[in-house]
């Protein structure tokens, strides 16, 4: 849940701010945005002021190449959207993931045949069966972190 959304309650807030982050350092992190910047984001929304759509965009103005994967849309912000993460053409460097907690195992096994180098579960997600079997097929894991914040954080806007 997005900690903006205005279906968020109090309680799934709270939740989200006392969730662990991975044990990333700053440097790994700044060297992942720095190297990787072909990005396919799961959840990518078509919608203007939800973060799974400010947040793509954003990235697109930093020069990633992002590509949305949404079944519910043939387009977002001119980029071809894709029903799922399998059906990306080419290689994925970033797996980029809005959708909440519980729905992430089943992306990450799908992502896995797309060998992407990292997968980054957004803000308020996080899920160990997930990260533990992409880390065993040596995928970097990064959670409940926002990619535009760290962006913004370690490189400045």
């Amino acid at each position: 849940m997005e900690s903006n959304d205005p279906e968020c309650s109090i309680e799934e807030h709270e939740k989200m701010l006392q969730m662990p982050k991975d044990g990333h350092s700053d440097e790994e992190i700044k060297d992942i945005l720095s190297k990787y910047k072909k990005v396919a984001v799961v959840g990518m929304s078509r919608e203007d002021g939800k973060e799974s759509h400010e947040i793509p965009q954003y990235l697109i103005g930093k020069g990633y190449d992002v590509i949305p994967v949404n079944p519910n849309a043939d387009s977002i912000l001119d980029k071809k959207s894709y029903p799922s993460i399998l059906d990306v053409p080419g290689t994925i460097e970033i797996v980029d993931i809005f959708r909440p907690s519980d729905k992430v195992f089943p992306i990450v096994q799908a992502a896995i045949g797309k060998t992407p180098k990292v997968i980054w579960m957004q803000e308020g997600i996080s899920n160990d069966e997930a990260r533990k079997l992409a880390e065993s097929k040596g995928i970097t894991v990064i959670f409940n972190r926002c990619m535009m914040k760290e962006h913004i954080r370690l490189f400045g806007d």
